[in-house]
C-alpha cells in the first residue's frame, strides 16, 4: 500500500512530504515513542505511529527508513522537526485517533 492510499483511506493531515506519498510503499507498521527502542525495532517501509514530534524523531525515521511518521492523538510536530523532515524527505502525517485504533485499522489494509 502506498502512503497516498493511507492518507486517503484515513483522511490524514499531511504535514510534509505529500509529493513523496504516491511512491513510498508501506510494508508494515510500528508503534512506539521510546526513540532508541524504535530505532532498533522499526523496519524499512513501516508506518511509524508515535506522539513524538521533535527533531529526534526525524533522525530515527531516517535511520530506520520508515515509510512515514504518523503522529497520533493530534500530537504537535515542532517547527525544527518540520524543517528537518523536509530536508530529509520524511513524510509526516497526523491523526486525532490513538495509536491503538490506527494500528488496528492499518493492519487490516496491509
Amino acid at each position: 500500500m502506498t502512503v497516498k492510499t493511507l492518507i486517503e483511506e484515513f483522511s490524514l493531515e499531511v504535514l510534509c512530504g505529500a509529493e513523496l506519498a504516491e511512491k513510498k510503499q508501506i510494508t508494515g507498521g510500528y508503534c512506539g515513542d521510546l526513540l532508541s527502542w524504535v530505532m532498533s525495532k522499526a523496519k524499512e517501509g513501516d508506518c511509524w505511529l508515535t506522539v513524538m514530534g521533535n527533531v529526534n524523531s526525524v533522525g530515527v525515521a531516517v535511520l530506520a527508513d520508515v515509510a512515514c511518521i504518523l503522529l497520533t492523538e493530534n500530537a504537535v510536530f515542532d517547527d525544527d522537526a518540520l524543517t528537518r523532515a523536509k530536508q530529509n524527505g520524511v513524510i509526516v502525517l497526523r491523526s486525532a485517533e490513538s495509536a491503538f485504533d490506527l494500528g488496528a485499522r492499518i493492519a487490516k489494509l496491509i
